[in-house]
């Protein structure tokens, strides 16, 4: 294949959340660029592109039309939940507290009951992308571990990528060329 026309990846199936995380958080720091780093997406979204099943994650490692999707870390989660979680709270207890009201009680009896329903249904919506974020990593378990890909724009980066995603207990480790996407 031609170069200009290729791109060279390293690609591992990482066993456990914890070994990608750490392999991520590695590779990022070795100078791999976030957009350089994708998984497989979810279960549905793979099978309706492709328009066939499959069983193992180990079937798609090679495959150039397998959907991607980029890494978002635990930790992002995380943030995004607090995040969310803050907003719900914060956001409607100013809009309370900027309305005008007749007596002082009242304006605390709307701030904290506006506050207390933004923190119920901000803590709805992290647990919904929680659990979402968390069955999408199960599925991927499920079907053999979580598939990694990395770019790598030369030899000397193959290495590099090669030997961070062996130190994580990856398996399937290898590098391939594919037809670079159309963007």
């Amino acid at each position: 294949m031609s170069k200009d026309v290729t791109v060279r990846e390293a690609v591992a199936v990482m066993e456990d959340v914890d070994s990608l995380e750490s392999a991520v958080e590695e590779l990022q720091q070795a100078g791999f660029a976030a957009a350089d780093i994708s998984l497989l997406a979810g279960h549905a979204t793979v099978e309706k592109k492709l328009g066939r099943m499959y069983s193992r994650v180990e079937e798609l490692e090679d495959d150039p039309a397998a959907p991607r999707t980029a890494f978002v870390s635990n930790r992002t989660v995380e943030k995004r939940e607090r995040l969310v979680i803050g907003s719900m709270t914060t956001l409607p207890t100013l809009i309370a507290a900027g309305t005008v009201v007749a007596t002082a009680g009242a304006v605390a009896a709307a701030i904290a009951g506006t506050a207390v329903t933004g923190a119920l249904i901000g803590n709805v919506l992290a647990r919904w992308m929680d659990n979402r974020h968390a069955a999408w990593l199960e599925e991927q378990l499920e079907r053999g571990g979580i598939l990694l890909w990395v770019r790598t724009p030369d030899a000397a980066r193959e290495q590099q990528a090669l030997a961070i995603l062996g130190r994580f207990a990856a398996h399937d480790i290898h590098i391939h060329e594919i037809p670079k996407p159309e963007d």
